[in-house]
């Protein structure tokens, strides 16, 4: 039973997934324009963060979308196939689960302490991290 069940969502998977990226493609907002400096500024901001995602996956899709309105340049990792990028999201992040943005260098405010990276789950989260710390840039 288990064998059918898996058998029908990577067949839905195939399906579904061709239709998914070309809606994403067709819809894709207009960035943000900034000034060469601005940009310049979130690029280099954009180098301490990393996006671990599945091509096909709606809420990265939706992450993708935002990322695309605040004209980010953010790293996208597949972490679907097994590998070193998924072996490294399971390891450090503590979850095979996406999306996932990997934040580097970040500075807990309330204690002080600095850490080598943060990782922050699900789409909501992530879109309003990404809102709060680039919409105003």
């Amino acid at each position: 039973m288990k064998y059918f069940i898996r058998l029908f969502f990577k067949t839905l998977r195939i399906v579904l997934g061709p239709v998914m990226l070309l809606k994403e493609a067709i819809t894709r907002p207009k960035g943000l324009i900034r000034s060469q400096a601005a940009q310049d500024a979130v690029d280099q901001q954009c180098r301490q963060l990393a996006l671990y995602q599945y091509k096909t996956c709606p809420f990265c899709a939706k992450v993708r979308h935002e990322v695309a309105r605040l004209s980010l340049n953010l790293p996208l990792i597949d972490a679907q196939p097994a590998g070193h990028d998924r072996q490294t999201l399971i390891e450090q992040g503590g979850f095979a689960k996406v999306p996932c943005l990997k934040i580097i260098d970040c500075t807990d405010a309330g204690t002080g302490k600095s850490e080598a990276s943060q990782w922050l789950y699900d789409s909501d989260k992530i879109i309003g991290y990404l809102r709060g710390r680039f919409a105003g840039l």
